[in-house]
Parts: structure tokens; sequence; C-alpha cells
């Protein structure tokens, strides 16, 4: 009778030791996979919180990492964290940001009309 509730901890122990390596292991294989899967001109961030671009990927060990126009830097593959998205073009920031310009022109000659409407209507 008091063998039970030991064989009942023991097991729910080994349960709970089996799904913590099982996450740990998934974790482990992405990790993996991420760091098979780094081409040149990728984007993405170390484990120290630096961004870059991917310049070399010719060492299976290691990397090439331009941090800046110029200056690269070697990296050891396990030290990249994730893949970041790549940012919207310059060019396309710029085209959105004269588009809300022009809509906002737009918006404020339709309240100077209204205005205009609404004094002569008063008069």
């Amino acid at each position: 009778m008091d063998l039970l509730p030991l064989l009942l901890m023991f097991g729910l122990l080994g349960l709970m030791m089996y799904f913590m390596s099982r996450r740990q292991r998934r974790a482990q294989e992405q990790q993996v996979q991420l760091q098979n899967s780094l081409n040149v001109g990728d984007r993405v961030m170390t484990t120290s919180g630096l961004y870059g671009t991917i310049v070399d990927t010719s060492s299976d060990s290691t990397i090439g990492i331009e941090l800046a126009p110029g200056v690269e830097t070697e990296w050891l593959r396990a030290a990249v964290r994730e893949k970041i998205n790549p940012d919207v073009d310059d060019v396309e920031d710029d085209e959105v940001a004269e588009d809300v310009d022009d809509e906002l022109e737009t918006v404020e000659d339709d309240r100077v009309d209204e205005d205009v409407k609404d004094t002569t209507k008063q008069k």
C-alpha cells in the first residue's frame, strides 16, 4: 500500500522529464535548421542583438555578417538567433510619404472650400 504513491510520484516525474526533453530537442532541431538555411543576403539578428546581412557562407562553422556598409565581421553560425524580414526600401517609404502628403493637401483643400461655402451661406 505504501509503494503505490511512491510509484505514482516516480511515474509523474518520468513523464514530466520526457515532455521537457522533447520540447528542448525540438527547439534544438529548429535552431540547427535555421543555421543550415542561412544564405547570402539574409538579414539576421545575432544572440547579442546585432542586426546585419549575411555576406559569406563558405565555411561550415562561421559566416560573414555585414553590420554596416563596409563593416564585415565573422561570426559562428550558432550566434545567429533568427532571420529578420528585409527592411522596406527607402524609395517605397518616400513614395508612401508623398502619397500621404498629397492626401493631406486634398483634405485641407476640401476643408477650405467647405469653410468658404459656410461663410457665404451665413451672409
